[in-house]
């Protein structure tokens, strides 16, 4: 398997281990800043002892790779997003008030469970290859269905990732375009020159942000590019990390990888701040629909319906075929540890994160200002940030913890050796990664729950002598509890869904649902991978349908 026994021997007490804690000797700290702040320092020491070989025969490659990826899948889920956003926000065909929150699904499934489930299903024993064969009698070129290459990650990127772009556009299309839209058509523009003229250039930054975080979820992507064996950054970092047991080149990498992370936040920035467009009125018409009949309203009905058997339909289908062929195999004793492990490990880092969330909002409401601001921006950073960069950040501060506590572990008679690692090794660091990792989901919920009830309540509350503490209990927090649930629910996701920080800091024998299903999908053994996979699949609908009966409520 490679990878996830690498991992697990590595962190119980790998005799490589306490040789690299001298690499990490110099990071300090010990917050969400300090994680990203180490990953930098790195450039400043000196090249690990690998390094001259990972530059010249890995870093290039990894580069190119990596930014081919983002481009091109940027580039599709801009158009998939953007069109299917304006199709259901402009127009009404049949079963389009299904699409409208369907065309959401495919967020319930990891794009790296959608890789191995189309690289099985397109094998030569794949249901796909075998119809055709045993069928339609049809032998065709393996050329035609290897879906293991750039192209394949492409699809698989653009197919599981275009909802970020289609539910930022959407919103803001059904809100912000209704009087434009409605201008343009009385002065003659047809359906594309609307589109095209007017839709497009107003609607540019809900686009740039919805791409944005499609791009930051392929440069962070691990399964999918391992599993097709694409050398991207994130993969060079894994191999360095557990191939050659060198942690100061995998920060160097981590340190690239950051920095063109940080590159393409900022080359987004500008962009935006060039084209600005604001309402000349403070009053926002909603877009109104039009009816498409006949030959349209097909055509619309059959694109959406071939985007949704694709993207949700037909790999769940298969997962649930291949979970009840081998579900007495894998669901047995040692599956419920790891369910129960799984729904652990993602409670208590959703409730540290949740109220350290709660805290930062309130306090970004109440000072505001600079100070506001560069507080919401530290906090939220975690998530734009790819994995494998927390994971390394994260690990620099633990070890630097064990060394301060030290004395404490010897008085304890805790550890062994030296510089003995007990936080290093433990599931405590896991969860703060996951704090690091996903605060953003928690606060921007918040946020938008303040936004909506707005400032009126509390400065009412502060007029009759509450203080801001009891404030926020007895006033706010009963107004934010839809919000405050909302983001509760899409951190619990998160948490359970996410790959690489499992993969690189849990501690040995600890299996998560989305390490299990690595494991399984490593060893080839896919169909066995259908069973925890799935588990992922059903949490992750559970909560779509939690926050749409959530954003029910709160319309008023």
């Amino acid at each position: 398997m490679g990878l996830s026994d690498t991992s697990a021997n590595m962190g119980k007490g790998h005799p490589k281990a306490n040789e690299r804690l001298d690499d990490l000797q110099p990071y300090r700290g010990s917050s969400n800043f300090a994680a990203r702040f180490f990953i930098l320092v790195s450039l400043a020491q000196g090249p690990g002892e690998n390094w001259s070989h990972i530059k010249q025969y890995v870093l290039k490659d990894a580069v190119m790779q990596s930014a081919w990826l983002a481009l091109l899948t940027g580039l599709f889920t801009t158009g998939l997003g953007v069109g299917l956003a304006w199709l259901t926000a402009a127009y009404d065909f049949p079963l389009s008030r299904l699409f409208r929150w369907a065309f959401a699904l495919p967020l319930a499934i990891p794009p790296y469970i959608a890789a191995y489930t189309y690289s099985a299903m397109l094998g030569y024993t794949g249901v796909v290859q075998t119809t055709l064969r045993n069928t339609f009698g049809l032998q065709l070129s393996q050329g035609w269905f290897n879906i293991m290459s750039v192209q394949g990650a492409v699809f698989i990127f653009t197919m599981f990732l275009f909802p970020y772009v289609y539910l930022i556009a959407r919103a803001f299309l059904e809100s912000q375009t209704g009087a434009y839209v409605e201008n343009a058509r009385l002065l003659g523009r047809g359906p594309w020159s609307v589109f095209w003229l007017v839709v497009l250039p107003i609607s540019r930054p809900a686009i740039a942000g919805g791409v944005i975080l499609v791009c930051f979820e392929v440069l962070g992507d691990y399964g999918v590019v391992s599993y097709f064996g694409i050398s991207t950054i994130s993969t060079a970092i894994f191999k360095t990390w557990f191939g050659m047991y060198d942690i100061a080149s995998a920060s160097r990498l981590a340190a690239w990888l950051m920095i063109g992370v940080l590159g393409l936040f900022l080359l987004e920035r500008q962009l935006r701040r060039q084209r600005r467009y604001s309402a000349t009125s403070g009053k926002s018409r909603p877009l109104v629909r039009r009816r498409l009949r006949g030959a349209g309203g097909a055509a619309a009905c059959m694109f959406g319906a071939v985007v949704m058997l694709v993207s949700f339909v037909i790999p769940v289908a298969q997962l649930v075929v291949w979970a009840t062929w081998t579900a007495d195999e894998v669901w047995h004793e040692g599956f419920y540890r790891i369910i129960g492990d799984t729904v652990a490990v993602a409670i208590v880092p959703t409730a540290l994160t949740m109220v350290a969330a709660a805290i930062v909002a309130v306090s970004v409401r109440q000072f505001g200002g600079i100070f506001g601001y560069m507080l919401a921006k530290a906090v939220t950073a975690g998530y734009s940030i790819p994995g494998a960069i927390i994971a390394i950040g994260v690990l620099a501060v633990f070890i630097k913890l064990d060394g301060w506590l030290a004395p404490v572990y010897a008085a304890l008679s805790l550890g062994t050796g030296e510089a003995p690692l007990v936080l290093s090794l433990s599931i405590v660091m896991l969860v703060a990664a996951y704090v690091v990792r996903f605060m953003a989901t928690g606060y921007n919920a918040l946020e938008a729950g303040f936004e909506k009830i707005g400032p009126q309540y509390a400065e009412a509350s502060r007029l009759l002598g509450r203080g801001r503490t009891q404030t926020f209990l007895r006033v706010e927090l009963p107004l934010l509890k839809g919000a405050l649930l909302s983001g509760t629910v899409l951190t619990f996701v998160e948490i359970v869904k996410e790959l690489p920080l499992a993969l690189l800091l849990r501690p040995f024998n600890f299996q998560t649902l989305a390490t299990k299903t690595y494991q399984y999908a490593s060893d080839e053994r896919i169909h066995e991978a259908s069973v925890p996979a799935l588990c992922i699949v059903v949490v992750s609908l559970a909560s779509v349908y939690l926050l749409n009966r959530i954003e029910r409520g709160m319309e008023v």
